[in-house]
């Protein structure tokens, strides 16, 4: 792993991939990427113009690339039916779906179905869609589900009882929890694949301190000029580039041998540099909280993994 790069990502033509939140930042470059290696890239964002604009940036980029926008709100259960059965439609298989959009550290919201915003759209709505995409998965040998969590995840376990937030809401501790929510999911899916006998690969990544606009949404849509700046600062000068951190989710991705419930990251403490095995907290390896939170996504989800019945 010492060293990988985008030049290592082997041939990826006749694979067909999903990557969500692919408008900007680590999404973007992860589905440029993969097009670059002769994959057929499905963009889904919520936003038409920006999923638009990238799909043709893309082709500017890599001429003759297979790329195409398709809308995918995940903070709305019925856009996400909505894109799982347009992909039904569309396309016959499914080698990769990169679980990547997110949104952190913003104000207390809902989405559209009442679901506090981060852990709505950061893990009901990827789960949401993992399961409603989960045959063509199945149906297609060695696919991979990858998602994207974040070393931010170590600030807070979940609370199975306050999944929305709702007795008390902080904005970093929900997006902590978000994304130990994603671990959690793939680490129960893991474990029910290989119940079944399944080939599937699901793993997790994250990109470290990467200077993408996910740092400067909350401080914008709060006013707050002054954080805004801050990020923006820290960004130039400290974090690494988004092209840098798509490069864990990359590996995760296409490397061969990656491993089920692997959780790949920044070689250098967890910031920056080469993907490498990533420390995660105890609390996402528990079997116990995985189930559970499995039960509770598919009751507040109402999207149920039948194929995948423990």
């Amino acid at each position: 792993m010492s060293g990988w790069n985008a030049h290592d990502i082997p041939d990826q033509s006749g694979r067909t991939v999903v990557v969500t939140g692919a408008n900007s930042g680590i999404g973007y470059v992860t589905a440029r990427e993969l097009a670059r290696r002769g994959a057929q890239v499905v963009l889904a964002c919520r936003s038409e113009s920006r999923g638009t604009e990238a799909a043709d940036r893309l082709a500017i980029e890599v001429p003759g690339a297979e790329a195409e926008f398709t809308p995918l709100d995940l903070g709305d259960l019925d856009s996400v039916r909505e894109f799982a059965a347009a992909y039904g439609r569309n396309y016959g298989r499914l080698d990769l779906l990169v679980n990547n959009a997110g949104l952190m550290a913003l104000p207390q919201g809902r989405t559209a179905d009442g679901f506090e915003t981060q852990f709505g759209v950061n893990h009901l709505g990827h789960f949401a869609l993992t399961g409603l995409l989960l045959p063509p998965l199945l149906a297609t040998p060695g696919a991979r589900v990858v998602s994207v969590s974040s070393f931010v995840h170590a600030l807070a376990n979940i609370d199975i009882n306050d999944l929305n937030s709702e007795r008390k809401y902080g904005r970093w501790t929900a997006y902590g929890r978000s994304k130990t929510a994603n671990l959690l999911f793939v680490h129960e899916l893991a474990r029910r694949l290989a119940a079944t006998g399944s080939d599937v690969v699901a793993a997790a990544a994250h990109p470290g301190y990467a200077a993408t606009n996910l740092m400067t949404v909350a401080p914008r849509m709060q006013g707050r000029k002054t954080s805004e700046r801050f990020m923006e600062i820290g960004s130039r000068f400290v974090a690494q580039s988004a092209e840098a951190g798509a490069l864990p989710t990359l590996y995760a991705a296409t490397a061969p041998g990656v491993r089920p419930d692997s959780f790949t990251g920044p070689s250098i403490l967890g910031l920056r540099g080469s993907p490498a095995k990533s420390r995660r907290a105890s609390w996402t390896l528990n079997d116990l909280a995985g189930q559970r939170l499995w039960e509770e996504s598919e009751r507040l989800t109402g999207v149920t993994y039948d194929a995948l019945k423990a």
